[in-house]
């Protein structure tokens, strides 16, 4: 699977979306990380911390790449992105999503959407946790949509189509003209041949 969605603690206060992440992204662009995680009951208060971490292919040690407070000022440990991160998420920290920018080969590789929530009650505090996993794969130039090259080859098969049936009403057509031509000079023919003294008798009598 692209992603995977864990859950510990969980409460009925917590709606765990499973929304696909892209899992691909071309070199030197950027790419949005997708994650969500909704509270059911907007009344109860909550404290979110979300932490992001990554591992590279044939690694085993997943390295802390950001984490973000509520609206607090992020947290970006020095690691190989350098900067390239930022906060794409919502101010309520239901999506808490994150960018990034200039995307490397090395880039590829496992990442993590870890979200604790702790929940204050009157008389007690409640920690959901929820990890999301995304597998990116890099490449240096995006590929053709599948979508689209289907609809290539149909529209080439409906355009061989069209000609072909103009091409059969057009032989068709022209056939039909040049029958209708040689009846035309058949009973013009046969018309000529005919004695002066009996075209007289030629004539169509008119019913009455």
């Amino acid at each position: 699977m692209a992603a995977l969605t864990k859950v510990a603690g969980a409460s009925t206060l917590l709606v765990v979306l499973w929304v696909p992440s892209e899992t691909e992204a071309v070199q030197g662009s950027h790419m949005k990380l997708l994650c969500i995680s909704c509270m059911k009951r907007e009344e109860v208060t909550a404290n979110t911390v979300v932490e992001w971490f990554y591992r590279a292919e044939g690694e085993d040690v997943d390295d802390l790449i950001y984490v973000y407070e509520n609206e607090k000022q992020p947290i970006v440990p020095l690691t190989r992105f350098g900067g390239r991160l930022t906060w794409n998420g919502s101010k309520d920290m239901q999506d808490v999503s994150i960018s990034v920018h200039n995307i490397s080969l090395n880039d590829s590789g496992v990442y993590t959407c870890k979200v604790n929530r702790t929940f204050d009650f009157d008389i007690h505090h409640h920690t959901v946790t929820t990890s999301t996993l995304i597998h990116l794969t890099v490449v240096k130039e995006a590929g053709e949509d599948f979508t689209s090259v289907i609809s290539e080859i149909m529209m080439y098969i409906l355009l061989v189509f069209l000609t072909l049936w103009l091409l059969i009403e057009m032989v068709y057509c022209y056939r039909k003209v040049s029958k209708a031509e040689e009846v035309a000079q058949e009973n013009a023919t046969d018309y000529l041949a005919i004695p002066s003294e009996n075209k007289e008798n030629c004539a169509v009598p008119v019913e009455e």
